[in-house]
């Protein structure tokens, strides 16, 4: 099993969201609620409410906040109701980007995230423009402290797991099958194997590799103002940088 895409390693070595945390709480409990109104409060039968609740613990919120982020999707108050948009278009040097939102008011969202793109040379795109580029995977994340390659490696092969990403530092990206992904984390954990974030995600079927550090810099503080507008969820990008780019970030 080898790496299939850098972006992970991009994420954590910027400081995968050198975001607020209070935003980035906000986000995850904006994404709990709307889950648990979708598919319910039982984390074993809501596959997206039981991703929201890994995301959740892999940013350190405490219980009782994912416990009321829960109750309020469940509860009779139906006075927000949030829609998923998603975006399309290009940042600098021609790389491709998905913009994941969530929104209680659709023109407030497409009137910030032009602004985003027209104020950062970036070109916002029609429906599918790079959309295609992409493919819809089960990615979890497990610490490289907790276990070793090998043994994971055997694991997944045995759950029905892709493919396992070891390029980061710090952790081993496991990428599955959409479907498969609850299946996949039950059976980690029945093993006694902490899994540390799991959510579906979109991974592109082939990275630009930017090895220039001021487009990298560019592009990825487009990406950071992106992640930081109230609305949007996540970015899904193409960019790939080689390691002496990152070595400087």
């Amino acid at each position: 099993m080898s790496g299939h895409s850098k972006w992970s390693t991009i994420k954590h070595k910027k400081g995968a969201a050198d975001a607020k945390r209070g935003k980035i709480f906000t986000k995850v409990i904006r994404e709990i609620t709307v889950a648990a109104r979708m598919g319910g409060g039982d984390v074993t039968g809501n596959p997206r409410l039981k991703a929201a609740v890994s995301l959740a613990k892999s940013v350190n919120m405490p219980s009782d906040n994912v416990q009321k982020a829960i109750n309020k999707g469940i509860g009779a108050d139906k006075s927000v109701n949030y829609e998923n948009i998603v975006y399309e278009g290009y940042g600098p040097g021609n790389i491709a980007l998905i913009v994941d939102c969530l929104t209680d008011n659709r023109n407030r969202t497409i009137s910030s995230i032009r602004s985003i793109f027209n104020k950062n040379n970036g070109n916002l795109g029609t429906s599918n423009s790079v959309l295609y580029m992409f493919e819809r995977k089960g990615l979890i994340e497990v610490e490289k402290s907790k276990i070793d390659e090998d043994s994971l490696t055997e694991h997944i092969l045995e759950a029905g797991g892709e493919d396992i990403d070891s390029s980061d530092e710090e952790i081993f990206e496991i990428t599955t099958k959409p479907e498969d992904i609850s299946q996949i984390v039950d059976y980690l954990e029945e093993k006694s194997i902490p899994v540390s974030k799991s959510q579906v995600s979109l991974i592109p079927a082939n990275s630009i590799m930017v090895d220039d550090l001021q487009l990298a810099r560019q592009i990825l503080n487009f990406i950071d103002i992106l992640e930081d507008d109230d609305d949007v969820q996540h970015v899904y990008s193409n960019l790939d940088l080689s390691q002496e780019i990152l070595d400087q970030l």
